[in-house]
């Protein structure tokens, strides 16, 4: 059997939760789809604060802000969430299908919006299948949310946001961090987080990177070796650390399956870290009816996720006919915070590939099918 469901959220993250509020506000009913057993997706692994303006919660810190969100849609009678729900695909008829359990379900949405995030990337090397080498998300998951110490000794590699964010959340948590190395000639994450790092004595190699993992069975160290200007190894410059876990926290790639299998308008943005959808600045995608926000269309900060998440939601339900006049308002004043956001120097990256795509991204709205019964 087809379950109708007027807009279905697919992924219960920052922008998924916010997409769901945003359209709920004008009276639309939203099904959310979410494949952890709770939604929150990254907000409930950060414990660090935000940055930005009051208005988009900066001195709360993530777990909070999450813990509020869904304070808030418990509230509201028009959000349904149902966690545990693995989406496994978009087809030409519209229809979207699930795995609850042992369960298949279809559902035919008048209006898609998809929230899927992004997943860690990773890096090649021998050794790198041992146990212990992990990914920061889930150094970060073992330690915040399912109160498990990593490690003892960790070798960071990466010095963007996440890899400084969580070596001061490992070295909090009593672990200590060899080092941090950076294949870059610089640090590559904001300068309140390194000066955090540098303080607490944790040393940031740049122009450095993993060459191999040593171990038998399990991680008992590395060999790091230095890199020239052309990110090729200099012989003779290896130098071995010890330790029982290898983090990588070297970028995150957009989950775009869904978008691929929509048929939605696909570039690659170096910018924006990948393969993206092309989207309008209502984050309508080249198939009328389906939206994206957040990591899916590129990688932000997760404020920027909401602010996303927003936007997509008010254009979704306005494109419904509910409260036109107020979803509009409140759609482009979303807007008008997204651009603010990125108004600063961090910014300038994700500006740069939003204007590559939609230099490159040909026309948008082919109205190739229609969400409309």
């Amino acid at each position: 059997m087809i379950q109708d469901a007027e807009i279905l959220v697919v992924g219960g993250g920052p922008a998924g939760l916010c997409a769901a509020q945003a359209a709920a506000e004008t009276g639309a009913k939203v099904l959310v789809l979410e494949r952890d057993y709770a939604p929150g997706g990254q907000l409930v692994k950060q414990t660090h604060k935000f940055f930005g303006s009051e208005k988009q919660r900066a001195g709360e810190r993530g777990f909070q802000i999450g813990e509020d969100l869904l304070k808030e849609i418990g509230t509201n009678t028009r959000i349904r969430i149902m966690t545990e729900t693995t989406v496994l695909g978009c087809y030409e008829d519209g229809v979207i299908t699930a795995l609850r359990g042992n369960k298949h379900l279809k559902f035919r949405p008048k209006r898609l919006i998809i929230t899927t995030g992004a997943a860690e990337k990773f890096l090649a090397f021998p050794g790198n299948d041992l146990p212990g080498v992990y990914g920061a998300g889930a150094v970060q998951t073992l330690m915040n949310v399912a109160g498990v110490k990593p490690a003892e000794r960790v070798l960071m590699v990466g010095s963007g946001n996440i890899g400084l964010i969580v070596s001061y959340q490992l070295k909090q948590a009593g672990v200590e961090i060899a080092a941090i190395v950076e294949a870059a000639p610089r640090i590559g994450g904001y300068l309140v987080h390194a000066s955090k790092i540098r303080r607490a004595g944790i040393p940031i190699m740049t122009g450095w990177t993993v060459k191999q993992v040593l171990g038998d069975g399990q991680v008992e160290g590395a060999v790091i070796c230095q890199l020239d200007d052309k990110f090729q190894r200099i012989p003779e410059t290896e130098r071995k650390v010890e330790c029982d876990v290898i983090c990588l926290a070297v970028g995150l790639t957009p989950l775009t399956e869904l978008c691929w299998q929509a048929g939605c308008e696909m570039k690659f943005v170096r910018e924006l870290s990948g393969h993206v959808p092309v989207v309008n600045d209502n984050l309508e995608t080249t198939r009328s009816g389906i939206y994206a926000a957040g990591d899916v269309t590129g990688i932000e900060e997760a404020s920027s996720a909401m602010v996303e998440g927003r936007v997509a939601g008010y254009a979704a339900a306005e494109s419904l006919g509910h409260s036109p006049e107020i979803a509009a308002q409140r759609r482009e004043e979303a807007i008008g915070d997204l651009r603010q956001l990125r108004a600063g120097p961090t910014g300038g990256k994700i500006n740069a590939g939003i204007e590559k795509m939609k230099r490159e991204g040909g026309a948008v709205h082919v109205n190739l099918y229609r969400y409309s019964h």
